[in-house]
């Protein structure tokens, strides 16, 4: 058995990959998954486009790349976390729409218990925030024909996203999850690492509707629907797969995801560190019974920046020609505030809406799409900001992924703005690539964490050019601009 097959789940696709034993990507097979908006702020989707999205990769990257499922050692997957889904454990059917992690339609509810956060954040790492699963769940049971009672007769599943596909994987034998995605809920208690029963009672959410938790590295069931004998040995939520598909085993390594939003994870060890100034505190991964935690910062709007520039904006063609445009002119001293769905990290602040500044007759379709690159490298600066301040140690080196790193403008301008060095990996899908060095572990595919690390392998390295002058300059600029953005409401 010479591959490993990895599902990469995510908020606008799904993605089946083939790697090799060396890491190398062989084939893959994307189809992209329509989000929803039925009001201002909500974001849902179809658990049954999903699943169906997951079953058409699978099938194509088998036929394309036509390896037989002998060939192949083992199946990871990972997922974007703490979208949320319910089902009847009955049909096997989603009983409402997926609420994807941008949402917030349950800010309402989250607004409920203020009074709780210090109990919250101290057994999960976690802000009372629609951003969790927790709010998300409760908002669904609210919103449903008798659903807290149907939940409190066992009638109702929950799960996010990598539960839904196992239970559907595996045709209904398995309702399990991972570590990493459980600690996204509000619901699991990251110390004693199991379902917090004071936390269910305090969300009224029946502890029977949860997912089996289990380690990352685990077998989670055989793959039946596809009649194989292929097990499901890996999953893991994708910022803590690209964590650990970037190598980052050591305590203080880091890496930033380019997704839809930006994740910037570090190592933080054996032992969860709680925040005070707004960074998440998650589980890394568990190997066994051994367990790993980080702190992460989160920016909602990153590369979907470029998404809202081609399709709403229409000012470029395509998302690769922003590199293009934005270096087509000098720069505008201008600043986007993209706070489509609120601020993350370090503000994590719901009520407040994107914003432009610094505009003049002179402005052009290139400075703008230049300005709307700069603030993703803008807030995830706000976030590396946070961390040095948690951790007291500088940033020395970052490792990056996600398809906005392709962006040669975007990533220089991050190093400059960080005045630190950027490290691109020679696979961007490391999300991918992460689960299945995961996966690969439990199934014997890779002997160790040394193994993994020896065939890891670099492609470029952004070096800072700017003056630290012109640092300080720029990024005073992008804090009056939140501040300013903060203040319109």
């Amino acid at each position: 058995m010479k591959y490993i097959l990895a599902i990469d789940q995510g908020t606008t696709s799904s993605r089946a990959i083939i790697f090799d034993k060396k890491g190398h990507l062989l084939y893959s097979a994307q189809r992209e998954v329509p989000c929803l908006f039925p009001q201002s702020g909500w974001v849902e989707a179809d658990p049954l486009t999903i699943w169906v999205s997951v079953t058409d990769v699978i099938n194509e990257v088998l036929i394309k790349s036509n390896i037989s499922l002998t060939e192949i050692a083992t199946v990871g997957i990972t997922n974007q976390r703490e979208t949320t889904v319910v089902w009847s454990k009955k049909t096997g059917l989603p009983v409402y729409n997926a609420i994807i992690w941008q949402s917030r339609q349950s800010a309402d509810i989250c607004d409920r218990y203020n009074d709780k956060k210090d109990l919250i954040h101290q057994k999960t790492g976690l802000l009372i925030n629609p951003y969790f699963s927790a709010s998300k769940i409760r908002f669904i049971l609210d919103n449903i024909d008798h659903g807290q009672q149907r939940a409190e007769n066992g009638e109702l599943l929950f799960g996010t996203i990598d539960s839904w596909i196992i239970y559907k994987m595996t045709m209904g034998k398995m309702h399990a999850t991972d570590v990493t995605n459980a600690s996204r809920t509000l619901l699991f208690n990251i110390k004693d690492m199991k379902w917090d029963d004071e936390l269910c009672a305090l969300f009224n959410v029946p502890t029977k509707m949860l997912p089996k938790v289990c380690p990352s590295s685990y077998d989670f069931g055989e793959l039946a629907y596809l009649k194989s004998h292929l097990h499901i040995t890996g999953v893991l939520g994708d910022q803590q797969a690209a964590l650990f598909g970037q190598t980052c085993f050591e305590v203080g390594e880091s890496k930033n995801t380019y997704g839809t939003g930006c994740f910037l994870l570090v190592n933080t060890g054996k032992v969860p560190v709680l925040s005070k100034y707004g960074l998440l505190t998650t589980v890394a991964w568990q190997i066994g019974n051994n367990v790993t935690y980080a702190l992460e910062g989160s920016v909602f709007i990153g590369g979907a920046v470029v998404q809202w520039l081609r399709d709403e904006m229409a000012l470029i063609d395509r998302s690769q020609d922003a590199e293009t445009v934005a270096l087509a002119s000098p720069s505008g001293g201008i600043y986007v505030v993209p706070a489509f769905t609120g601020l993350g990290t370090p503000y994590w602040d719901d009520d407040v809406h994107g914003a432009v500044f610094g505009l003049t007759r002179a402005t052009n379709r290139s400075q703008f799409v230049r300005a709307s690159l700069e603030a993703i490298a803008y807030q995830c600066k706000d976030v590396v900001e946070v961390i040095k301040k948690e951790t007291k140690k500088p940033l020395i080196s970052l490792r990056v992924d996600g398809g906005a790193t392709v962006n040669k403008y975007l990533m220089q301008f991050q190093s400059d703005i960080l005045q630190t060095e950027i490290k691109l990996p020679l696979c961007l899908e490391t999300t991918a690539l992460g689960v299945a060095y995961m996966a690969g572990l439990y199934s014997g595919f890779y002997d160790s964490l040394e193994t993994i690390k020896q065939i890891h392998k670099y492609q470029a390295l952004y070096e800072p050019k700017m003056r630290s002058q012109e640092v300080n300059k720029l990024y005073k600029g992008w804090k009056r601009a939140i501040k300013a953005t903060r203040l319109f409401k």
